[in-house]
């Protein structure tokens, strides 16, 4: 079993933008976004995937992750079996120290929602808050991508 454990933040200002080293388009839907469970397919400039993911812990940090590459054809196909709204989104990469933060700048219905993921090997592991990472939401679940979908940042008051 593979488990993911990561934190989320909001970002402050665009600084990030000076600091990656990758970025990437992301596009992705939701075949299931149940509360205990999500199935999503993204593609990923040229690569294709499916992902499992199951509930997260009481602190939103840990849940179950799985994860397969699979035919970008395919993923264009089920795009259309995707439940309403698919995210788009741009991922920046920005090593600090020991770390990778994912810095997704989101467009269409959740334009001007900027975020940033931190993966780490224990909830508790210390690490390298840059001057541009804001507010905690780790387990704040307005911002799981799921929930994006179905909620976007713009209709938020």
């Amino acid at each position: 079993m593979s488990l993911e454990i990561e934190r989320k933040f909001l970002v402050k200002n665009e600084d990030f933008k000076k600091e990656f080293y990758q970025k990437k388009q992301l596009k992705q839907g939701y075949l299931n976004s149940d509360k205990n469970r999500t199935v999503r397919v993204r593609i990923s400039d040229n690569n294709a995937f499916l992902t499992i993911k199951g509930k997260s812990n009481s602190t939103g940090t840990t849940r179950f992750e799985w994860e397969k590459e699979i035919d970008k054809t395919e993923a264009e196909q089920l795009f259309f079996l995707c439940e309403p709204s698919i995210i788009d989104k741009t991922r920046f990469y920005v090593k600090s120290e020991n770390h990778v933060f994912e810095v997704d700048e989101f467009y269409g219905d959740n334009e001007g929602l900027i975020v940033a993921e931190i993966e780490l090997n224990s909830e508790n592991e210390a690490f390298k808050k840059p001057s541009w990472l804001g507010t905690e939401v780790t387990g704040d679940k307005r911002y799981y991508n799921s929930s994006l979908s179905k909620i976007p940042f713009k209709s938020w008051t």
